[in-house]
């Protein structure tokens, strides 16, 4: 067995680096899997299976199939929905109310490869793609992998073709995707905030200058100030008309600022009710 962590410095071990140390697995960080050697490097092991817990890389199709058994991977979504590397983001995004993972042998495509196993989680109206992850599709995946492995050792992993028809693929979610019209419906506005949170923060500006919103809640009454406008104040947040409701904001990150809760914010910017953003 052997780890290949691409893009990681040699220089700072890490936790993976640590724990592959602590157990005698060998560790190589190339910058990237296509780099030259790197094949070569795989290949001196005789692997039986590769697995691709976390692919941030494109890696070689030679790669994949150095391995005896192939390389099956990991990937946060129900496949062929949501295809790309911002698979947690869109289905959030989008409004949609369940998504999950899919385990797959990858092949030159992007997460076009035949399907061996997936896995359903319901998307709360509250989950961000922090709670998702960390909640359910990570400890899940990791099951999910162990599950997909055992079914390749036995002989019993299917290859189920992708239905293209039913495919879908975003890009990846970077803040221009992530910036709030404060005349959308406040569902769709919460929406945009929960599937930008942590990353990249969904953003709308104040006072000329950007400010990113993370934590919020979705206020479903009916709003009493123009799109954008701040309603009321509490040390608890502040609340942003939108269409057919309010956006209360409960953390937020000003420009050349690291996050702060909005009390710390309301203090230091001296926020007032009937200020407007956007």
């Amino acid at each position: 067995m052997a780890v290949f962590a691409p893009g990681g410095d040699p220089e700072e071990p890490g936790p993976l680096k640590e724990l592959a140390d602590e157990n005698g697995i060998p560790v190589h960080q190339p910058r990237h899997m296509k780099d030259a050697g790197v094949y070569e490097s795989i290949a001196s092991y005789k692997p039986d299976l590769g697995v691709l817990a976390f692919v941030s890389d494109i890696v070689p199709l030679a790669i994949l199939d150095c391995p005896k058994l192939g390389t099956i991977m990991y990937h946060p979504s129900l496949l062929p929905k949501h295809r790309g590397g911002s698979a947690l983001n869109w289905p959030i995004i989008q409004g949609e109310t369940k998504t999950g993972l899919t385990i797959i042998w990858p092949d030159q495509g992007i997460d076009t490869g035949p399907i061996l196993l997936q896995k359903e989680v319901d998307i709360l109206p509250d989950d961000t793609v922090g709670s998702l992850f960390f909640n359910k599709l990570y400890p899940m995946g990791v099951e999910a992998l162990v599950e997909a492995i055992q079914l390749v050792k036995e002989g019993k992993a299917p290859r189920i073709p992708q239905d293209n028809s039913q495919a879908s693929y975003e890009p990846l979610c970077r803040e221009q995707h992530g910036i709030i019209d404060w005349t959308k419906p406040a569902q769709e506005v919460y929406n945009l905030i929960r599937g930008t949170n942590p990353q990249p923060g969904a953003s709308t500006t104040w006072r000329g200058q950007k400010l990113k919103i993370f934590d919020s809640k979705l206020i479903k009454s009916v709003p009493v100030g123009a799109p954008g406008e701040v309603t009321s104040l509490s040390e608890d947040g502040f609340a942003v008309a939108c269409q057919g409701g309010s956006i209360m904001v409960r953390r937020v990150q000003p420009a050349g600022s690291g996050k702060v809760s909005v009390a710390e914010f309301i203090k230091n910017i001296n926020l007032k009710k009937g200020d407007r953003l956007g």
